[in-house]
């Protein structure tokens, strides 16, 4: 049994506790927030009788293994470095951490004392995904990597109107690149690892927050690019086009309906059953490293999650250049 607390009230910390539900080795034991009347209302949700509005006193307590964290992105370098130096295994939002800087020293925190640490990329560790990843050799040569995740945020409209909330703040690693465009960067780092050449454009909002962007990645052989929104939205399939054919992915971020579809004519539907609640695969991936007595996850490793985070800087350095 893991016994987990959790930082972050959003909905993804509803559907990580959904998924979570279905592994019997998930012990719920405290909810932290920084407000007492937040921590309160969240426990009292799932009937968690502990919570905390002090980090050190989470970090200290005696009852918690690991910890789930999904604050806000300039937040998980040194929330996850005190948990971790405290003996706490941790399971970071993506993208791991708002810099490749931070994300080294967090790696550097996890070895030095000796605790799992996994980003919560789940788009890597889904069924589905493995399904991709071994038809490729069926398409041929790889030419052209497409993915895109662009969808209106909800809080869209009440920026629109005045009210700046975390999602379009500035100073707290937000932004669509980092929200959105990692779904996109994560299965293309994994596949077919870092770039020669990145370039990017993207549209900056009056906080300074990109709203939107493009990236343009160059291979050796193939070209990838990766589009992200939080002011529009697309309904376009994801693409990995080869001379022998292409996989298409129905959406990217859920890894749904995976077909190949080959020159010859020949179709195939990709899909295996999956869990409806499918943040289920990341938190059993990460019990699993726990009880392995593995240092990280061989899936979701700190390479591949620094790897993206280098991209992640690249790229947003020129978005914020223009």
């Amino acid at each position: 049994m893991i016994r987990f607390a959790t930082i972050g009230s959003g909905v993804i910390v509803d559907s990580f506790l959904r998924g979570a539900s279905h592994d019997p080795r998930f012990v719920f034991r405290a909810v932290y927030s920084r407000t007492p009347e937040r921590a309160a209302d969240f426990a009292a949700r799932y009937g968690v009788g502990t919570t905390f509005t002090s980090l050190q006193a989470l970090a200290a307590c005696p009852h918690v293994d690991a910890v789930y964290i999904a604050s806000p992105n300039a937040f998980h370098a040194p929330q996850a470095i005190m948990l971790m130096e405290h003996g706490k295994h941790v399971l970071c939002e993506k993208p791991l951490a708002h810099s490749l800087a931070e994300g080294k020293a967090m790696v550097r925190a996890a070895r030095a004392n000796r605790v799992v640490l996994m980003e919560a990329m789940k788009t890597t560790l889904m069924p589905n995904f493995t399904q991709v990843r071994n038809a490729l050799t069926r398409i041929g040569t790889v030419r052209r990597y497409f993915a895109q995740f662009c969808q209106y945020s909800s809080r869209y409209e009440r920026f629109k109107e005045g009210e700046i909330c975390n999602a379009f703040r500035a100073g707290l690693g937000n932004g669509s690149l980092r929200d959105l465009g990692v779904y996109g960067l994560a299965p293309l780092v994994y596949l077919f690892g870092l770039p020669q050449r990145l370039q990017a454009s993207g549209t900056l909002l009056s906080t300074g927050v990109d709203g939107q962007g493009s990236l343009v990645l160059t291979y050796p052989a193939m070209e990838a690019v990766v589009m992200f929104s939080k002011i529009s939205d697309s309904f376009l399939p994801s693409e990995i086009q080869g001379e022998n054919g292409r996989i298409v992915i129905a959406k990217l971020s859920t890894m749904s309906r995976p077909s190949l579809e080959l020159r010859d004519g020949t179709t195939e539907d990709l899909s295996v059953p999956v869990m409806e609640d499918d943040m289920y695969y990341e938190l059993k991936e990460f019990i699993d490293t726990i009880e392995d007595r593995r240092e990280e996850s061989a899936v979701n490793t700190h390479r591949m999650s620094l790897d993206v985070l280098n991209l992640i800087d690249k790229a947003g350095k020129i978005i914020q250049s223009k």
